[in-house]
Parts: structure tokens; C-alpha cells; sequence
């Protein structure tokens, strides 16, 4: 795997800080995990509640699991302050399972990323188990349609 763009690296302007928040979300909502996995280094850690993955493989792996159980899954990214090296995004998702349930989950991010534009190891660590936020996971009520206009759930 290999990017097809270079990625702009730090410092950060405005413009920019938009553009890899739109990149990450249009990636997210591509729900290409080989796509996804290209934002990160080999050899990141993620750790999402109590699953962990080491690497792009296995990131492409609990991506394509996600996926298989997130029906339409859909994100919504949105610039909430950078600085030189780093963005901080507010994010809302949702998804159905195989039932019909809706769900949606809530948070903000903080990103670092080195000189090449991409979020190191360390780094993805970091921000995965310390600086998530709160997320909730709560069902909508039944028969209840999600929204899906462009900006808003």
C-alpha cells in the first residue's frame, strides 16, 4: 500500500487543517480500509475500546470487521482548532446493524502529525488512549430515520 498524494505536512495553515479533516472523512465514508489505512505509519497502534491493532494490516483488518457490521455507515468530521502540528476534530457517526438498529457515537480527536504528514506511532497511541474524548453509543429510538444531509446527522 502507498499513498497516492503526498500529504501536506506541518505547519499547518487553516486551509490546510480543512483539508486533511475533509481528506480523513471522505476516506472514512469511502469505507476503504486500505484507503483509510494510508493515513498512518506501518507500524501504528490503534486501540479502539478493548480491541487493539498493531500495524497497517491488522488496521485493515478491524476496519473491514467494522465495516461488515456498521451498515451505511456515515461520518462527519469538522475542524475544531489546530496549530503548527496538530488538528482537533469533533466527529458524530452512524450505522445500522443487520437488525435495523441505528446508532450514533460522538467525540473529538486530537491529531500530531510529523514532518511527512502523517500521524506517527507514538503518536496514534497517544491520541487513541488518552485523547479520544467521550464517546456514547446510544440506539436511536425505533422507526426513527437518521439524517443524512451534507454537515448534519
Amino acid at each position: 500500500m502507498r499513498a497516492a498524494d503526498p500529504e501536506p505536512g506541518a505547519p499547518f495553515t487553516r486551509e490546510i487543517a480543512v483539508q486533511k479533516v475533509r481528506k480523513a472523512e471522505d476516506g472514512w465514508n469511502s469505507r476503504d480500509p486500505q484507503k483509510v489505512a494510508l493515513a498512518y505509519t506501518i507500524d501504528s497502534r490503534w486501540r479502539n475500546r478493548a480491541q487493539l491493532a498493531t500495524g497497517r494490516e491488522e488496521i485493515v483488518k478491524f476496519l473491514t470487521r467494522k465495516w461488515q457490521r456498521e451498515l451505511d455507515y456515515r461520518l462527519i468530521k469538522e475542524l475544531w482548532a489546530f496549530d503548527t502540528d496538530r488538528i482537533a476534530v469533533r466527529f458524530a457517526y452512524e450505522w445500522h446493524d443487520d437488525s435495523g438498529n441505528w446508532y450514533r457515537s460522538y467525540g473529538n480527536e486530537n491529531w500530531e502529525f510529523d514532518e511527512g504528514g502523517i500521524m506517527p506511532p507514538s503518536l496514534c497511541l497517544h491520541q487513541r488512549l488518552t485523547h479520544r474524548g467521550i464517546r456514547s453509543q446510544v440506539p436511536l429510538a425505533a422507526g426513527t430515520e437518521a439524517r443524512r444531509s451534507s454537515g448534519t446527522l
